[in-house]
């Protein structure tokens, strides 16, 4: 069987990206399927995935417990890097991806696409990630647990 606590992690991320989908698909009036397995843009899956396993560890652990202070670690790390060193790096993609397409003559031969831009989240990304994954965290672990 597998554990309750997985299920309820997925279940957050899938409905993270479903989310990640609708929302790129309203703002940017083009449906693109690859949303639904991309890393960045909102919500950020990657906090939903992780908030929910805090929770829902917490919820069947006990949230004094040595699991949920680790996965409470865990996520708090994952968060951090989502929100400063990925978007840092899709920054830095920007900027390459400028110059690539402004610069013929420096371009490297062998790139023959564009770097990845979307890549980190904002704070609010991470942030509305969270409150999702808390959410299903919540729901799922009243379902599972029976609280």
């Amino acid at each position: 069987m597998v554990s309750p606590v997985l299920l309820i992690a997925v279940t957050a991320w899938a409905v993270a990206q479903g989310l990640k989908l609708l929302i790129a698909t309203a703002v940017y009036r083009k449906f693109d399927i690859t949303y639904l397995t991309t890393g960045g843009g909102m919500p950020s899956s990657h906090s939903a995935l992780v908030c929910a396993t805090a929770v829902s560890c917490g919820m069947s652990a006990g949230f004094a417990s040595p699991v949920f202070a680790v996965s409470a670690v865990v996520a708090f790390i994952v968060m951090y890097d989502a929100a400063h060193v990925r978007r840092e790096t899709g920054e830095q993609a920007k900027v390459l991806n400028y110059i690539l397409h402004n610069w013929e003559e420096f371009k490297p031969e062998d790139l023959e696409r564009d770097l990845k831009e979307l890549i980190g989240h904002t704070p609010l990304q991470v942030a509305v990630g969270s409150v999702l994954g808390i959410a299903v965290g919540l729901l799922g672990s009243f379902i599972a647990f029976g609280f």
